[in-house]
């Protein structure tokens, strides 16, 4: 029993050593955050191998024009969000990236994500509170910028770090071949537990900052994102749960932040050159 908690600490011990060591920038931002307990490399071949599972599962679109927005705005902010990164020292921070911008035909769910290493999927039933190239901005700016700040890169590896507490090591990624999957899908918010809820809303408040940003690098109007939000909220008919139960701010919160964000991103916009 005492080797056992002997080994428990000292494992427990050389994972907060680890994250401490282990530590990245936010770009804009600045906020420190853990992601060295599963290598950069390691989270973006993990993700890349569960995207094509799931686009392998899903249904893409069949609407070419509603496609090509998707793509054609999702290349607009890569490209925007490529430069800004290397304009400013950064460009590591998009290593191994292999970007891809998809359309589930979903017409019910109003939602859209990214993983690890520039993996982006919209479903068709949010292009209507969209509506049109910019409002797909907004949206794509926020998930963009969960990729760039490594949001499921520190989402996994808190969670491997909880499994190192509780197991004492023993389920591994080599061990347990499904343990990366379920990582994934946690990191990016298709699998969460009450005790990680204000942790990933820090994430979702640093990515409309982040998005904010991006989509007025990009060239497209960052005033868009306040009416986007207040679309959504109008949409959910008051239904949303309460925000300490939410993986999300509240749509007023988050409304409220994104207007004082406002006047830094519009100085992006009026500097772009993509307009």
């Amino acid at each position: 029993m005492k080797a056992t908690l002997k080994t428990r600490f000292a494992v427990l011990i050389f994972t907060l050593m680890v994250g401490i060591w282990a530590c990245t920038t936010v770009p804009i931002t600045g906020r420190k955050q853990m992601t060295g307990l599963i290598g950069n490399q390691q989270v973006i071949a993990m993700s890349a191998d569960t995207y094509k599972q799931v686009m392998d599962s899903v249904k893409l679109s069949d609407n070419v024009q509603q496609t090509q927005m998707i793509k054609r705005v999702g290349g607009r902010i890569q490209q925007a969000v490529e430069k800004y990164l290397a304009d400013n020292g950064k460009a590591d921070l998009l290593e191994g990236f292999n970007w891809e911008f998809n359309l589930i035909d979903n017409d019910t769910t109003v939602n859209a994500w990214a993983m690890p290493g520039g993996k982006v999927a919209f479903y068709t039933g949010i292009l209507p509170i969209c509506k049109d190239d910019l409002g797909v901005a907004v949206v794509m700016g926020h998930e963009v910028a969960h990729a760039v700040a490594k949001h499921g890169q520190e989402r996994m590896n808190n969670a491997y770090a909880k499994q190192i507490g509780l197991s004492i090591g023993a389920v591994a990624l080599g061990q347990d071949p499904t343990l990366g999957q379920r990582l994934v899908f946690q990191a990016v918010g298709l699998g969460s537990e009450l005790g990680m809820l204000a942790f990933s809303r820090t994430h979702e408040s640093e990515a409309d900052e982040l998005g904010l940003i991006f989509m007025a690098i990009a060239g497209y109007d960052p005033s868009e994102a306040p009416k986007f939000w207040e679309r959504m909220s109008a949409n959910s008919g008051g239904q949303a749960p309460p925000e300490f139960l939410s993986t999300h701010p509240s749509h007023e919160t988050r409304i409220e932040r994104l207007n004082a964000k406002l006047p830094e991103a519009m100085e992006y916009y009026r500097n772009s050159e993509m307009k």
